[in-house]
């Protein structure tokens, strides 16, 4: 009867992990691990206002440490502040198309310690005036999360375009 109890506190255990049965990692400060469902809701949820054209969801996730790349830029962008005013002004664009979405692409999280990579494809569309849907862009995505006091914040995003048409530079 002794190894009953035991039993008992494995079911129990399992229980409280949830229905997977699946104990989340914990790092050596005891720390619970991301889930890349966890990360990916992050970025789900910045991606969700971008495509409206609110560059806050972002901007809330930034630490205030925050280094920037993408094929826009000749260099990299340093700080909350720069992304701020790189940022702003795209609340008061209008876009040229209607009916914007995306595909998150084969997500992917790395975790090492209090550092988490999610890379992934993201493939944006819209509906031109009085056309049909549209691929807007195809972009190639790491954006690098820290654990900034408790909370999950990206410390580094680079963007690229996938396969870029590359202009022919002229014989010299």
């Amino acid at each position: 009867m002794k190894g009953n109890g035991v039993v008992v506190a494995l079911m129990a255990g399992l229980v409280a992990a949830g229905a997977s049965g699946v104990m989340p990692p914990v790092d050596a400060q005891g720390t619970t691990a991301p889930t890349l469902e966890q990360i990916v809701k992050l970025e789900r949820t910045a991606l969700d206002r971008w495509v409206r054209l609110d560059p806050q969801g972002y901007l809330d996730l930034y630490s205030p440490e925050v280094t920037y790349f993408d094929p826009q830029r000749e260099k990299r962008i340093d700080g909350l502040e720069a992304m701020k005013t790189l940022l702003g002004p795209i609340k008061n664009m209008k876009p040229p198309f209607t009916n914007p979405r995306y595909d998150m692409i084969a997500p992917r999280l790395q975790v090492h310690g209090d550092t988490a990579l999610l890379t992934f494809n993201l493939v944006s569309y819209g509906t031109p005036a009085g056309g049909k849907e549209i691929v807007v862009a195809r972009w190639n995505s790491s954006e690098l999360y820290a654990r900034v006091s408790g909370v999950w914040k990206i410390v580094h995003s680079h963007w690229s375009l996938t396969k870029p048409e590359l202009k022919q530079q002229a014989p010299l």
